[in-house]
């Protein structure tokens, strides 16, 4: 049982207690500020970048080369995402929510949707090149378009459906007389909450975890044995799945770790300090979407190619204007 006195002293002022249950965040327009810079800051820069990978991820298909197929999902995903956080920017300006019950739990679907599309994306890559190097004759239907294609589909399916079983109205949205909340309402998790939590934890950070090591190692024992391999493809390689398992623990690992102890916790004198940290949390897990582009466009070399390529281009088509040439 929430105290409403207990609770808003233990945030300083932080959050307002609304009865003797619940108790939602308000933030101050100080403490919302430096979110508002930070988000401005990443959409304007993921927008961009993400429309362009999904350019460079284009040029992969055509070349019918598998890994351009989850490159463009999640390119699709990243993008879907970046646009969709204009909505948070309206939320930290105003500090209240302006935009009703429905927008706001189609935009939670956005946010779970992209942590997991993204991990299950990555986890495909990591697959695709561990397959690549390990085992490159004896799995070559994996490695096909078509497949890629179907394995894409499955993901968004799945992880869709697993949102729509997870997210609730209640859990996301919380509106009265004199304010509404999206998404950061924080009080004791009701039991479907807590299961998700839990289902969110193990299936959507510590999996894709395992998975990746599983192929960073194999492929690195791989590289070791295989002479015919060249130093810098080898390099190449490694890099790549070492920076997907980065980008899995680094974004996806604090607001995961914090979700988890959330389903523990039920008293509000505690309840009520993971509010600020678990804020925190959700924004470093944005830079995914920032991450992203970089690991295709400029550590893949189909991707470097592609990036010389349009700069080349775009080069060449400045110097003909400057001459005068139509």
């Amino acid at each position: 049982m929430c105290d409403p006195m207990t609770t808003t002293s233990a945030m300083e002022n932080f959050t307002v207690a609304t009865n003797h249950s619940d108790f939602y965040s308000v933030d101050s327009s100080s403490r919302r500020k430096p979110f508002l810079v930070f988000y401005v800051a990443t959409i304007i820069t993921a927008i961009p970048s993400n429309a362009f990978s999904l350019y460079v991820s284009l040029q992969h298909i055509r070349q019918k080369n598998e890994l351009g197929v989850y490159l463009f999902n999640l390119a699709l995903s990243d993008l879907t995402f970046s646009i969709g956080l204009s909505l948070w920017l309206d939320f930290l300006w105003r500090g209240v929510w302006a935009h009703g019950g429905y927008v706001c739990v189609l935009s939670v679907y956005s946010l779970y949707t992209n942590f997991y599309t993204s991990d299950a994306l990555l986890c495909c890559i990591a697959f695709d090149r561990y397959l690549a190097v390990v085992h490159p004759f004896k799995y070559t239907f994996l490695r096909k378009v078509d497949t890629a294609v179907g394995v894409s589909v499955a993901i968004w399916v799945l992880v869709v459906c697993f949102n729509a079983a997870t997210i609730t109205w209640e859990d996301s949205y919380y509106e009265d007389s004199k304010f509404s909340q999206c998404f950061d309402i924080f009080r004791p998790l009701s039991e479907s909450m807590f299961r998700a939590n839990l289902a969110r934890f193990f299936l959507g950070f510590i999996c894709p975890v395992v998975l990746v090591v599983f192929f960073t190692r194999g492929l690195c024992e791989a590289l070791k044995t295989n002479q015919s391999t060249e130093e810098q493809e080898r390099k190449q390689m490694s890099k790549l799945l070492t920076v997907i398992l980065l980008c899995i623990v680094l974004f996806f690992g604090p607001v995961h770790i914090i979700m988890l102890v959330r389903a523990f916790v039920n008293d509000c004198r505690y309840l009520a300090w993971f509010i600020y940290p678990y804020k925190i949390s959700v924004a470093i897990s944005s830079l995914n979407c920032l991450a992203d582009p970089l690991l295709y466009c400029f550590i893949t070399r189909t991707g470097k190619e592609n990036v010389n390529q349009f700069v080349l281009l775009f080069h060449i088509k400045k110097r003909n204007k400057d001459d005068g040439v139509v």
